[in-house]
């Protein structure tokens, strides 16, 4: 009797109480994304930032300024919407800003090179000048904004991001002032963040590929 009632006792105790039960936690919902998105987000930065560059530079007639749109359309703007939508799902917000800058920045150039050419907009073409420094500034303040409010990244990031700034205020003085080689210098600077880009690309794949990353250097602003 002592026996079937101390295994009664010992089984009846083994039953989670309710009120128990419903205090355990819940565990939160695992996440079908992984991976990171700059391995899409950078290399087609890099292709389409090559089209620009070679615009800028003059390596091709002001007539085929253009010819960087098919790059840009198709890769570039249809990558880097696909990492910023990626890295928002994961959480990386400031990846996602950054990515959907560069879209914004590739697909408004997209547009506004195509929708001037073909006259799309009704622009007067007395007014093409101005409509281009209009583009220019937009993105300039939005760069240098988002330049500033990423200060705490690796000084890597605030480089490129330096030289995407200064690439613009020349593109934007070579505007104003009529002046090629003022031009022709954003388009060299174009190059010159095209080969940070390079270097972030290459320590991401280092990384993902199991080997060492490169160093990225301090934040500007820590702690």
């Amino acid at each position: 009797m002592t026996t079937s009632t101390d295994s009664a006792t010992v089984a009846t105790h083994s039953q989670p109480l309710p009120n128990e039960a419903e205090a355990l936690p819940t565990p939160p919902p695992l996440s079908p994304l992984r991976g990171n998105p700059g391995v899409i987000g950078i290399p087609t930065f890099i292709a389409g930032a090559v089209g620009l560059g070679l615009v800028d530079t003059g390596w091709l007639p002001p007539a085929a300024a253009g010819a960087a749109i098919p790059v840009i359309m198709t890769a570039t703007t249809v990558g880097l919407l696909i990492s910023a939508i990626w890295a928002a799902a994961l959480g990386q917000n400031a990846a996602a800003s950054l990515f959907a800058v560069f879209f914004g920045f590739y697909g408004s150039y997209a547009a506004f090179v195509l929708g001037l050419g073909h006259n799309w907009y009704n622009i007067p073409a007395d007014q093409a000048t101005r409509s281009t420094e209009l583009w220019l500034i937009s993105w300039l303040v939005t760069i240098v904004l988002f330049t500033v409010a990423t200060l705490r990244l690796p000084s890597s990031y605030t480089l490129l991001l330096g030289l995407v700034d200064v690439a613009l205020v020349l593109l934007l003085l070579g505007t104003i002032n009529t002046s090629t080689a003022l031009t022709h210098a954003g388009g060299y600077v174009v190059f010159a963040f095209i080969a940070v880009a390079v270097y972030l690309y290459l320590d991401l794949m280092f990384t993902e590929t199991g080997g060492k990353g490169l160093p990225l250097g301090k934040p500007v602003i820590s702690g």
